[in-house]
């Protein structure tokens, strides 16, 4: 099967901007234009991270700024958001984290789920040790071709014994795979694991099981 997936640690940010519970608003909105980020972590004094605040957070500053909390009925929360004045009043609490050990796959399903642009990456007692955000999981795509198609070679077909009459071409990230597979049920088994290669955008089947004459039939990735 293939290498280890790549893990946060290895693509996150590790010099992470972050605050401190009484980090004003404007301290906070400078910050984030100085850095070009969507969101800070916010730091006990032992650098645990106890919230994080967005842009999210600090909008209803705006959003809300002539309405009366208490006769904005279904808002009452964003209204009142809209009155904080630091970090600890603003912040989203508790902060929603990740490890620097977990997969990109991981880091990324728990930012669709969470409808979140970054995470916090957190030690084993929530201690901040850098960000990963989304740009940082795009890197893996990053990665030439030559170097998807060496660790397909190392690490997918190494493993697969059935697999000797098959090889590999990568263009753009996309991967082809030709030659002959003895076993259609095979075919499917070798996409998955060439997709769980980091960097492959996706993955194209033009091989044929030796079952008919001449060529043989088209194996398909079912």
């Amino acid at each position: 099967m293939p290498d280890a997936p790549h893990t946060v640690g290895e693509v996150m940010t590790r010099t992470a901007v972050a605050v401190g519970r009484q980090a004003t608003y404007k301290e906070i909105v400078a910050l984030m234009e100085q850095w070009k980020v969507s969101a800070l972590p916010v730091l006990e004094g032992d650098g645990r991270v106890i919230g994080v605040v967005s842009e999210a957070d600090l909008l209803p500053k705006e959003e809300h700024r002539l309405d009366d909390p208490a006769q904005t009925p279904g808002v009452r929360d964003r209204a009142l958001k809209a009155r904080g004045v630091v970090a600890d009043e603003l912040m989203s609490s508790p902060a929603v984290t990740v490890h620097a050990d977990a997969t990109l796959a991981e880091a990324a399903r728990i930012m669709a789920r969470r409808l979140v642009k970054r995470l916090p990456v957190v030690d084993g007692v929530g201690v901040l040790e850098g960000v990963i955000s989304r740009s940082d999981l795009l890197k893996v795509f990053l990665r030439t071709d030559e170097d998807i198609a060496e660790e397909i070679r190392r690490s997918v077909f190494a493993d697969l014994p059935a697999a000797a009459g098959v090889y590999a071409s990568v263009d753009d990230g996309v991967v082809t795979l030709r030659g002959v597979l003895p076993d259609r049920a095979l075919v499917p088994l070798l996409a998955r694991a060439v997709r769980a290669v980091e960097g492959v955008v996706d993955v194209r089947i033009d091989m044929y099981e030796p079952t008919l004459p001449g060529r043989g039939r088209p194996a398909s990735a079912g």
